[in-house]
């Protein structure tokens, strides 16, 4: 079963008269519980390719059915709400608004999401110790290193439970011995369940995931898999 479907996706951007495709007939499937990296040159569409995925973008012509839900045609309000539900975003820079502390930018997507206060706190400082950072539930952004700072990110992605993970250079603000500790995390939660597409310039972190796609001028130069899913993953069941 497929948490993503892309067919024959293409992006148009319009500069006046000029004209310029950025993704040209992208067509992608992505299992439930794969971990795939998008890799390529600078220009190369992934950024726009990602942003499709996490309904951030609408593509210019294709279809995009996410976790069998057919998007082309929902409303900007009707995206976000499956946006909320199915999926988890973290940025190289984090993202984290430097007025919160750890446990209140954790919250935010259960905010939007109308979770109660009571319960919007509980699962926050679950998230937190689960990655090793409740002892710093209170602390702002500054106060953190950048380790902990995507600790938090990752927290706060995970606070409703998404289908999927985006994860954009999510080690590439951090330094080498960090990154190794932020790849085992993200490794860790695509062995419990999570579906994870990664975009990253750096190989190693490539090497880890089971299908490496290589983008070059908006189209699928290569597509390789290096693990095979397991059976249940292919029929739909997580274990």
């Amino acid at each position: 079963m497929d948490m993503i479907r892309l067919e024959e996706i293409t992006k148009i951007y319009h500069r006046g008269a000029e004209e310029l495709q950025i993704l040209k007939s992208i067509s992608l499937n992505v299992a439930i519980g794969d971990f795939v990296a998008i890799v390529g040159p600078s220009g190369s569409g992934k950024s726009t390719l990602m942003n499709m995925i996490g309904l951030l973008d609408a593509p210019t012509t294709g279809k995009y059915t996410l976790d069998q839900v057919s998007t082309e045609k929902l409303s900007d309000n009707e995206l976000a709400t499956l946006r909320n539900q199915k999926i988890g975003f973290i940025f190289q820079q984090f993202n984290l608004l430097p007025r919160l502390t750890a446990i209140e930018n954790v919250e935010l997507p259960m905010i939007y999401a109308g979770i109660g206060s009571k319960a919007r706190r509980a699962k926050a400082l679950d998230m937190l110790q689960l990655l090793g950072m409740a002892e710093r539930g209170h602390h702002k952004p500054s106060e953190l290193s950048g380790g902990q700072q995507q600790r938090v990110a990752i927290a706060r992605a995970l606070a409703l439970s998404p289908s999927l993970l985006l994860a954009d250079e999510p080690t590439g603000a951090l330094d080498s011995k960090t990154g190794e500790e932020v790849l085992e995390l993200i490794l860790k939660l695509n062995a419990q369940g999570n579906t994870i597409v990664l975009i990253t310039h750096d190989s190693h972190i490539a090497e880890h995931a089971n299908r490496v796609v290589t983008l070059r001028d908006g189209e699928i130069l290569t597509d390789v898999r290096k693990v095979p899913l397991r059976a249940e993953l292919q029929m739909g069941v997580v274990v």
